[in-house]
């Protein structure tokens, strides 16, 4: 009787670690020699656009701004307001083109966090000679002093920027950038619509919450939807349950991935496919094959990979799960 009941419990036991299995996507538990439990450490990370990224990291991350009505030299003049095609209402210069906000800028007190390449990309928009025209509250504009000394032309306290593959009047192209990109609205709020425009506005189909694309460097990667690069972090957990072991600053530099449903996704294995319940109250995560997906603040633009190989454990993602250009140990 004592050994059918050892019996019993083996094969139960041996039945729970199979469903862990099944459910994460695994075949075997991690390696005894598997970096577990461990916290990200400030070099782990990177910092942004420090360029830090290993051999196999992607392109810059801004393009250079065409000689176009989006240089910064151009001064704003009188703003006005007007309505784009599923953005609505937004603040536009005297040419005609339409003024962005950033989310990684501050309001209070207004702050600007975009330089260097980002700041080609995004040309600041010269505070000196802006007015108010019809539908602009005079109120609400203002000035932020930036690092080289110019000052920078605030809405609602949101320093004011144009795009530079906005070229035509109207163009709102740069609606939704990265997640962090919008149009500014008369009030300096973001413009009714939010990302809705995709990646490269004007109305343009919505990708799928998590889809793949092909880049030249890394090959098949996932991405977000709004093109963005996914990550993961090797010292995360994936086995016998999903643990994220990026807290804290750690998740300032790398944004988790909140859940997206399968139904919303494309090219994506929906083996291990789940969310999970982060244990440091910043709520729920999404997983690729048991293991915590993130994005990167230092990829400016769809298409960046600036991530790829920060620290020795940031690296995209595959549409299977696994890592583009490490070993899973």
């Amino acid at each position: 009787m004592k050994t059918s009941w050892r019996s019993a419990s083996l094969v139960a036991s041996a039945a729970a670690v199979l469903a862990l299995t099944t459910a994460c996507g695994q075949d075997s538990p991690p390696a005894a020699s598997q970096n577990v439990g461990a916290t990200a450490a400030p070099g782990d990370y990177g910092s942004i656009g420090s360029g830090t990224a290993g051999a196999a990291g992607g392109a810059a991350t801004g393009q250079p701004a065409a000689p176009s009505a989006s240089s910064p030299s151009n001064p704003a003049g009188k703003l006005s307001v007007s309505t784009a095609e599923k953005v609505g209402k937004v603040v536009t210069d005297s040419l005609g083109l339409t003024l962005y906000r950033f989310d990684q800028d501050t309001e209070q007190p207004p702050k600007s966090n975009c330089d260097g390449d980002c700041a080609k990309t995004w040309p600041p928009v010269p505070a000196d000679d802006a007015e108010a025209g019809e539908g602009i509250d005079k109120a609400l504009l203002g000035s932020v002093t930036r690092a080289d000394g110019t000052k920078q032309l605030t809405v609602g306290g949101w320093p004011a920027y144009r795009y530079a593959k906005d070229v035509n009047a109207g163009d709102v192209k740069g609606q939704g950038v990265g997640g962090k990109w919008y149009a500014l609205a008369p009030d300096g709020k973001k413009a009714q619509g939010g990302a809705e425009a995709g990646a490269e506005g004007g109305g343009e189909a919505v990708q799928a919450g998590l889809s793949t694309r092909n880049d030249p460097k890394l090959g098949e990667i996932v991405v977000d939807k709004n093109g963005m690069t996914v990550y993961r972090f090797k010292k995360d957990e994936a086995w016998p349950k999903p643990v994220s072991n990026c807290t804290g600053e750690c998740l300032e530099k790398w944004p988790l991935v909140e859940p997206v449903d399968f139904a919303d996704t494309k090219g994506i294995q929906k083996k291990g496919y789940m969310i999970f319940d982060r244990t440091d109250g910043k709520g729920k995560q999404q997983t690729i094959n048991c293991s915590p997906i993130y994005t990167f603040a230092g990829d400016k633009a769809p298409g960046d990979t600036n991530g790829q190989g920060v620290g020795g454990t940031w690296f995209a993602v595959r549409p299977d799960g696994k890592l583009v250009g490490a070993s899973e140990k």
